[in-house]
């Protein structure tokens, strides 16, 4: 079942001479549980593809649809409140609050919406991360493997139906991005969870469903891997 799709997606910088054309007529469907990875050189359009079909970005023309609706057509706050609820997000700097704890930091996405924490499902998302000794640490209190697995339970905390990741191994050395990719992995498919992954690692490319190659703007090859 298709739980991501665009139409006709374009995003354009710029006027006139100075105009870029960062995605052109991107046309793509992502299903359900599928864990698809984004590769291309830097410059290709693949983060500006992860923020639009998270509602970071506005499309200069054309439509995301996620879970049957067209999160563009949604008023501001209207889009603010259905990103928080169905997309959860890491990022490569991890964008953590340094004013807050760990703890803080995971459960941010519900105390902005006056949730209460499911604390079982917390719970087992901590222990999955192996994050119970350093619930009360500040991010500079830990390790950059750390900090990343904060960034991911924080993802995860809202039980989103979608995950994307932008390079989440990025600035962390061969181990600790190894352990990333398994519980990413680990935990998509625990929650039955789509994973999206903008990466440049060869290993989390080959571990994806799929693999798309963006260059230009354009997607040049979209590849089933298992």
């Amino acid at each position: 079942m298709e739980i991501v799709k665009t139409l006709d997606l374009c995003k354009n910088y710029g006027s006139n001479e100075t105009k870029v054309e960062a995605l052109k007529n991107i046309n793509l469907t992502i299903n359900e549980g599928e864990f698809t990875a984004i590769i291309g050189p830097s410059g290709s359009g693949k983060s500006t593809l992860l923020h639009l079909l998270g509602g970071i970005d506005k499309p200069s023309s054309g439509e995301v649809i996620i879970n049957g609706k067209n999160i563009y057509n949604l008023k501001e706050k209207e889009l603010s409140v259905f990103r928080r609820r169905n997309v959860g997000f890491i990022f490569q700097f991890y964008n953590l609050l340094p004013v807050l704890t760990a703890e803080e930091n995971m459960l941010m996405p519900l105390l902005l919406d006056n949730k209460e924490p499911d604390d079982k499902y917390i719970s087992e998302i901590v222990n999955i991360l192996g994050l119970k000794d350093r619930l009360h640490h500040l991010p500079s209190e830990l390790s950059g493997g750390q900090q990343q697995r904060v960034s991911i339970a924080r993802a995860l905390a809202y039980k989103p139906s979608i995950i994307l990741a932008d390079e989440p191994t990025g600035n962390l050395d061969s181990k600790n991005s190894k352990e990333i990719l398994e519980l990413l992995k680990f935990s998509v498919k625990k929650y039955n969870q789509t994973l999206i992954v903008i990466t440049h690692d060869l290993n989390i490319a080959s571990s994806a469903d799929r693999v798309l190659s963006i260059e230009d703007g354009v997607i040049t090859k979209d590849e089933k891997v298992r």
